[in-house]
C-alpha cells in the first residue's frame, strides 16, 4: 500500500532507513504523472498494511532526531496555546488532543 509520495532521491533514502529497521519497503510508481513534463520524478514508498506502523514509527524518530539537532527540545515549537486552547501539531497544524499521546489527526506522537 501507499504510504508517501516524493521525489525518487527522497524515497531512496528513507527506503535504505527503513530497511536497515527491518522494515520490508520498496519503491513504487505514481499514476499519471505529470502532465506538462515540466515536474520532478515522483516515487510511492509501498509497505505492507501490517507494517506501516513501523514505518511511522522509523520516519518519526528521524524527525525527532532532526529536531533535537537543531536545538529544540521535543515538544518545544515556539507555539503557546492560550488557556483552554491545544497547540497546534507542528506536522500537521491540527489543534485538538492528543490521542494517547499521538496528534489526532495524523498520528504524530508527541506526548
Amino acid at each position: 500500500m501507499p504510504v508517501a509520495q516524493g521525489s525518487i532521491r527522497e524515497l531512496k533514502r528513507l527506503v535504505e532507513q527503513l530497511l536497515d529497521h527491518d522494515v520490508p519497503v520498496t519503491l513504487g510508481a505514481p499514476e499519471g504523472g505529470c502532465a506538462s513534463g515540466s515536474c520532478s520524478p515522483k516515487a510511492l514508498l509501498l509497505a505492507r498494511e501490517e507494517d506501516v506502523r513501523r514505518v511511522a514509527e522509523v520516519m518519526q524518530r528521524d524527525w525527532m532526531s532532526l529536531v533535537e539537532a537543531d536545538g529544540a527540545a521535543p515538544g518545544v515549537f515556539g507555539v503557546e496555546a492560550g488557556e483552554g486552547e491545544h497547540p497546534p501539531c507542528p506536522a500537521c497544524g491540527t489543534a485538538a488532543p492528543l490521542v494517547e499521546g499521538a496528534c489526532s489527526d495524523c498520528g504524530l506522537q508527541l506526548g
